[in-house]
């Protein structure tokens, strides 16, 4: 398989990322799928229901016992909750409402994070604009771990610990890697998030906050949906940085699995991504993929030759004055 990357460094390369030739390349031979740019009418419906389901949750599990509050947040909220940070992700694209309406994209966001239980949707957005402009970057691109990351969390068990913290690392490292000014849009997202906390808390109590940041916390932790997180750019194969997954977890996490072609269009919602794997085929049939997440943690722990040092990295001179 020629495997690499789990222990001692990054991998390192000096040539542009993949998806931006391969965009141009599809769009010369298949203009059509200029058409299946903009927004996705029924994201704003779903995104709704799902946080109208979650609210529905906290009256249902406000006098619940405990064992039974961290239960349901692990095996139903928590899942709702990951579901919705990766509507986060599609409306930071602007998929919402389209371009010209982005604010409205902005505060859609907001409502889709309250039942996260912290703020989260305004800084993701900030830094997940240069995961896709500088992907792999150093110093740049945020979801590639830290060398202290790389470093420690060698072992199976210490992997493990490191999947179970992987929220943590995700709020943490952009303040250590990329630190940005707070902006106006972070302030709004986190008074908007304490005053929904504030007034659930003061309709139920406690156990409904506890049911949604816990089950934020599990589910974006050790979990199969978390598989995702893995998947998508650590490299299962050498020299191969960006994976897709075409299995049936894509129906309860917007289509994330595709992320090859979400990479190559990111302004194409995740409802329409199966369309382009149709439309170019020949250009995602042959690329490595993945066929379950579950498998994806299960080798990212026990293989030794994966680990957070298992990631691409490269150069972008100058991005940081842009």
């Amino acid at each position: 398989m020629g495997k690499t990357g789990g222990r001692g460094d990054f991998e390192w390369v000096y040539n542009d990322q993949p998806h931006t030739s391969r965009r141009k390349e599809i769009l010369a031979k298949y203009p059509e799928i200029k058409s299946l740019m903009g927004p996705d009418p029924q994201l704003k419906w779903v995104v709704s229901a799902m946080v109208l389901t979650q609210l529905l949750a906290c009256y249902l599990v406000r006098d619940v016992s405990w064992k039974w509050i961290f239960f349901w947040a692990y095996a139903f909220g928590g899942c709702i909750n990951h579901s919705l940070t990766l509507a986060i992700h599609d409306i930071s694209h602007n998929v919402a409402f389209g371009n010209k309406l982005a604010k409205w994209n902005r505060w859609f966001a907001m409502w889709a994070n309250l039942p996260i239980g912290l703020p989260y949707s305004a800084s993701f957005k900030k830094y997940h604009i240069d995961h896709h402009r500088y992907l792999g970057g150093d110093q740049l691109d945020v979801d590639i771990p830290t060398d202290v990351e790389g470093w420690f969390f060698c072992t199976p068990a210490r992997k493990v610990l490191w999947l179970f913290l992987q929220p943590f690392f995700y709020a943490l490292r952009p303040l250590i890697v990329n630190p940005k000014p707070l902006g106006q849009l972070e302030i709004l997202n986190a008074a908007v998030q304490l005053t929904a906390d504030l007034i659930i808390y003061y309709l139920w109590g406690i156990r409904p906050i506890v049911y949604l940041i816990a089950g934020s916390i599990l589910c974006m932790g050790l979990h199969p949906i978390s598989g995702h997180f893995i998947a998508e750019h650590y490299m299962f194969l050498k020299g191969h940085e960006t994976y897709s997954y075409y299995g049936s977890l894509n129906l309860i996490t917007f289509n994330v699995g595709y992320h090859m072609e979400h990479h190559d269009f990111p302004s194409i919602p995740g409802s329409k991504l199966p369309q382009v794997k149709d439309i170019a085929a020949e250009y995602y049939n042959n690329l490595p993929q993945h066929t379950s997440w579950i498998r994806v943690l299960w080798d990212f722990v026990f293989d030794d030759s994966i680990g957070p040092y298992a990631r691409i990295k490269r150069e972008y001179k100058l991005s940081k004055q842009q």
